[in-house]
């Protein structure tokens, strides 16, 4: 048996999955977020260890004496800081954290830093922390040996090793994202150095092995793997088999993710892409991200008084885009905008406009959004073969026949089932345990294909245009 765990934000998931890859059972717990001040966001990496005891425990009741491995997944970019004894310094500092925008903006015109890590330095990264954290806590700084990302703790409490891999390390901007190696300059270039780094693997490679006296804690037998994992987005990949060159799959979530697997290394930072190392060898990976794409259907709902199911239930065959447009920059856009001050709109709004007419203008608004980032992903020489679709949007068929349309490419729904992060993260436990490679991360069985609407091409290309000029037109003015 094979056990996935995935730090998220708001909790930690376990899986635990046979050697065919069947799920025997699942275990979560809560996480809270701290924020003590605008802007900022921090996490307690002593609640983690005791979510992964609570997790550990449930799962136990299984029985895990034929366990060979676990894979770590985990939300990325946060610092947590130790000191020389492996001691936390202070509350890690999250991925959504905004505190250090100013110093991510003072990377990011070192031209060092988009040449050597392929991205751009956003402030939720991990570099521009650690510039903050000097500044504002020199006494603390003083004391920093090591850095570590959040499951990168997790690990050490597993294993007593301080080791990260390339997938999660391509989040911080210190990572020379070609040669999967941390940057000596861009260390540097941060104030820090490669002795405050942790020892890289790849995410299908073993890093280390579980302490013997906490795996007879759990129940677990002695020398079980404890393989490299990933970041979340790359270990969700790993779990819905997007692995290969032309495979893609877009998440319609809280935010909109698209995911594209790359063969080679191919950045193109101005296009706010996030270009990361997969977590397999050789391996990288495209992401566009857009902030808001259930979670603009969400706020429409709330606005005329219903819920999203209502709204999108009686929806029917897919219609032209019509005259009224919805831009969905709730809270700023990453891709290929990275602009935090531009804000949402609807725009040709008039007599005829009606709850259904807007909304499917917000669903038409969220999927010229991923086109966008299509868009950006194919500039740089990525190609899409094939589309699989996961999150709560999937479950709109109306959704999805405009994401096909638009994309002018079908849309596969996998069957009922978590092929999440956590699955992908006991994938990598798999191939670090036996050696196996990319052959185990199979696409899971297609429920359905959703096809392009032929007929509707022309009018979804139309709308995009119109889309883009009134991003354009918008821009300054919210």
């Amino acid at each position: 048996m094979y056990i996935g765990l995935d730090l998220g934000t708001s909790g930690l998931k376990g899986v635990l999955i046979d050697e065919g890859q069947k799920v025997l059972a699942e275990a979560t717990a809560p996480l809270t977020v701290s924020r003590p001040q605008d802007g900022w966001s921090e996490q307690s990496p002593t609640e983690w260890i005791a979510a992964a005891e609570t997790v550990l425990g449930k799962l136990s009741a299984r029985g895990l004496a034929s366990v060979r491995g676990i894979g770590l997944s985990g939300q990325m970019h946060g610092a947590t800081l130790l000191d020389a004894s492996d001691n936390v310094l202070r509350p890690c500092i999250l991925w959504n954290d905004t505190r250090a925008h100013r110093e991510a903006a003072e990377l990011d015109d070192d031209p060092r830093f988009r040449a050597i890590s392929g991205n751009i330095v956003f402030p939720g990264f991990t570099a521009p922390k650690l510039v903050w954290v000097a500044r504002n806590e020199p006494a603390l700084f003083a004391r920093v040996a090591r850095v570590l990302l959040p499951k990168d703790y997790l690990r050490l409490w597993l294993t007593g090793e301080h080791v990260a891999e390339m997938s999660d390390a391509a989040g911080t901007s210190w990572l020379d994202t070609g040669g999967r190696d941390w940057s000596d300059d861009l260390l540097a270039a941060s104030g820090m150095s490669r002795a405050m780094m942790p020892r890289l693997v790849e995410g299908s490679e073993p890093s280390g092995w579980m302490r013997e006296g906490l795996a007879s804690r759990f129940g677990l037998p002695k020398n079980v793997v404890i393989a490299g994992g990933g970041g979340d987005n790359a270990a969700a990949g790993i779990g819905v088999g997007v692995v290969r060159a032309g495979q893609a799959f877009v998440s319609l979530g809280t935010s909109g993710v698209l995911f594209a697997a790359n063969d080679g290394y191919r950045p193109d930072a101005a296009t706010a892409v996030h270009t990361f190392c997969h977590a397999l060898p050789q391996t990288w990976h495209q992401m566009g991200v857009i902030l808001a794409a259930t979670d603009a259907l969400n706020w429409f709902a709330r606005l005329v008084g219903s819920n999203p199911a209502d709204l999108t239930r009686d929806m029917g065959p897919l219609q032209a885009p019509g005259k009224t447009r919805f831009l969905p920059y709730l809270g700023g856009e990453r891709t290929p905008l990275n602009d935090a001050a531009i804000r949402g709109a609807f725009l040709g709004l008039e007599h005829a406009t009606d709850r259904a007419a807007a909304t499917r203008a917000v669903v038409e608004g969220v999927t010229f959004a991923i086109q966008d980032c299509r868009d950006a992903l194919t500039s740089t020489g990525t190609r899409i073969d094939r589309l699989l679709a996961v999150g709560g949007g999937s479950r709109s068929d109306y959704w999805l026949a405009a994401v096909a349309t638009a994309l002018n490419i079908p849309v596969g729904v996998p069957v009922a089932g978590d092929f999440g992060a956590a699955f992908g993260a006991a994938r990598l436990a798999i191939m670090a345990s036996t050696g196996a490679g990319a052959e185990v991360a199979q696409m899971p069985p297609i429920a359905r294909v959703i096809e392009p609407v032929a007929g509707l091409r022309n009018a979804f290309d139309e709308g995009h245009a119109r889309h883009v000029a009134a991003r354009a037109a918008v821009k300054g003015l919210t």
